[in-house]
């Protein structure tokens, strides 16, 4: 399959009508009901119902609409995304996120970033998820890198992917054989987790309720390293993303389940302010990184 089958299936599924679906890509009509052929065969079943003149989606063919329309504005995206940014570009991009992509997500965009433009100066800071916002809010950020504010304040956000938390504990603490634990297993157990008024928290506040466990909790912290060190040092587990670990010695990561805690990260910025082109340049590398997969989401 082919980026042009795809481009050739959406013109005729916007027009339901072969003639003027040729005409809009510029193709012939033999070309585009050859190309489309092609295309049903290779997914083994029709597209389109044709009867007579008239042309409607099959059942298969709206479910491939479905899929492939976000996937062609991301290519559309991409190329834009190129264009916007010329090698020579220059400036300042002021950008931020919180700890768990900041561990490895960050470093190899950034590295790519700056590969493609070596001119401009970029200036990371890893904060809060509410600071991003207000950050994005005042102006003092660019783009953000975060998870999906409680309240938008005029903010977008685009998810990048789901990400499942897991329990961690030390090497040699007794839960460190499990290969999966059920939630209601850590009620009484003793854990450092973030404080109260973060949302990750919040959340799981919420999945130990569900659960009907009632964890132990004996410390709180504002930030993620300083609780994966003391959960190193101590018989303390937590839960954490676990690409926020890296490849932190000495710490295990353990899937939870009934429920299984799950946050999605995604992208935020300004609806007010103009994105400049280093910024959607920055926010195309992200995106491309993480379609790829295994680093950002092991």
């Amino acid at each position: 399959m082919e980026l042009r089958h795809i481009r050739y299936f959406l013109a005729i599924a916007e027009t339901l009508n072969f003639t003027r679906a040729a005409e809009k890509v510029h193709v012939t009509q033999s070309t585009l009901s050859h190309q489309i052929r092609q295309l049903e065969e290779e997914l083994g079943q029709p597209l389109f119902a044709r009867i007579g003149k008239r042309v409607t989606l099959t059942e298969a063919g709206q479910s491939f609409h479905e899929h492939v329309v976000p996937i062609l504005r991301q290519v559309d995206q991409a190329v834009g995304a190129l264009k916007e940014a010329p090698d020579d570009l220059s400036g300042e991009l002021r950008i931020a996120a919180t700890h768990s992509f900041n561990v490895q997500l960050i470093p190899l965009c950034l590295s790519r970033f700056m590969q493609r433009l070596p001119r401009m100066k970029v200036v990371v800071e890893e904060l809060s998820g509410d600071r991003i916002s207000e950050g994005l809010v005042d102006g003092s950020l660019d783009l953000g890198i975060s998870y999906r504010p409680a309240i938008p304040r005029g903010l977008r956000f685009e998810p990048l992917y789901n990400e499942e938390l897991k329990l961690i504990v030390a090497s040699d603490h007794a839960l460190a054989r499990r290969k999966r634990l059920r939630m209601v297993e850590l009620n009484g157990a003793r854990m450092t987790l973030l404080a109260p008024h973060f949302s990750t928290r919040q959340m799981l506040d919420e999945c130990f309720a569900a659960a009907g466990a009632r964890p132990q909790i004996v410390a709180e912290l504002n930030a993620i390293s300083p609780m994966i060190e003391l959960v190193r040092r101590t018989d303390l587990c937590s839960i954490v993303a676990e690409n926020a670990l890296g490849n932190e010695p000495g710490v295990k990561a353990i899937p939870l389940e009934s429920p299984t805690p799950v946050r999605t990260p995604g992208l935020l910025w300004s609806q007010q302010a103009q994105r400049s082109p280093a910024s959607r340049f920055m926010a195309e590398t992200i995106r491309q990184v993480v379609m790829q997969g295994p680093l950002v989401r092991r």
